[in-house]
């Protein structure tokens, strides 16, 4: 596994854990991993935890929000937030 695929592995658990540790219905700033992986100079991570983002969200793990909607991972710009994907809603069956 190369130093890349290291550090992208990292950085979707370290996104993973924080969304578990919120809860379903809570999201998070990709900022927030960023800070705690790279303290200080956290900046240089945002673009790696957004991409980190659109791979979970690809791999229908986690969903990507702007202004609390959901957004096309591949197609999307500006501030977004990530949260646990969420129980399927299916109808139920009333007679």
């Amino acid at each position: 596994m190369s130093n890349g695929q290291t550090t992208s592995v990292i950085i979707e658990k370290a996104v993973l854990e924080l969304l578990n540790e919120r809860g379903v219905g809570k999201s998070i700033c990709p900022s927030e991993v960023a800070r705690i992986l790279g303290g200080d100079g956290w900046r240089h991570l945002m673009e790696s935890v957004r991409a980190a983002g659109v791979r979970l969200a690809l791999a229908n793990q986690i969903e990507i929000t702007q202004k609390g909607e959901v957004v096309d991972p591949l197609d999307f710009r500006g501030p977004v937030r990530f949260r646990l994907k969420g129980p399927s809603e299916t109808p139920t069956n009333r007679p």
